[in-house]
């Protein structure tokens, strides 16, 4: 059985929290036994593994037939041809569904990877307006520190001229 996320795993995983409003999605076959199953049954009919057998199993019927071992279905391999009609009549439904499902998800990843894309953006926006008001505050607190250290030289210069006045008023007495 396959394990999902549930939504109370979900604080373990911040960075799925944007998946949160698609959990409602059901899949188009359901999540009981049937539905997985079909799934599963519908993607494998386009791996390797299933091309390379079935055509093990056509080439050993018409090997078989051929040949004369069996005589279940002579040339023109009508009982082969139905066969693979059936497979068709089963398989292009489910790997319609199998692809309906599978585009339903990918549409709910792109919505919330959106989301999750504009959430980042305006973040990045916040923070680059703070950066601008912190740079702004710290050019203001430099002109004032400037202006500090100008007054504190005036008056520096001041105390020493008038320390000089001072002194030479009372070294000559």
């Amino acid at each position: 059985m396959r394990k999902t996320r549930t939504p109370s795993t979900w604080p373990l995983l911040p960075h799925l929290r944007f998946h949160l409003p698609t959990l409602h999605l059901n899949s188009v076959f359901g999540d009981d036994w049937f539905a997985l199953k079909a799934e599963s049954f519908a993607r494998f009919f386009g791996t390797p593994v299933f091309l390379v057998a079935q055509s093990v199993v056509v080439l050993a019927w018409i090997g078989l037939n051929a040949v004369g071992l069996a005589k279940f279905d002579v040339y023109p391999f009508i009982l082969l041809n139905l066969a693979f009609s059936l497979q068709s009549a089963y398989a292009a439904p489910l790997i319609l569904l199998a692809q309906t499902r599978q585009a339903d998800r990918d549409k709910a990843h792109a919505e919330a990877d959106a989301l999750h894309r504009e959430t980042l953006a305006q973040t990045a926006s916040d923070q680059q307006a703070l950066v601008v008001a912190q740079t702004a505050q710290i050019v203001k607190l430099l002109e004032q520190n400037t202006e500090l250290t100008r007054l504190t030289r005036e008056l520096g210069d001041r105390i020493e001229s008038l320390t000089r006045e001072i002194h030479g008023k009372i070294v000559t007495r």
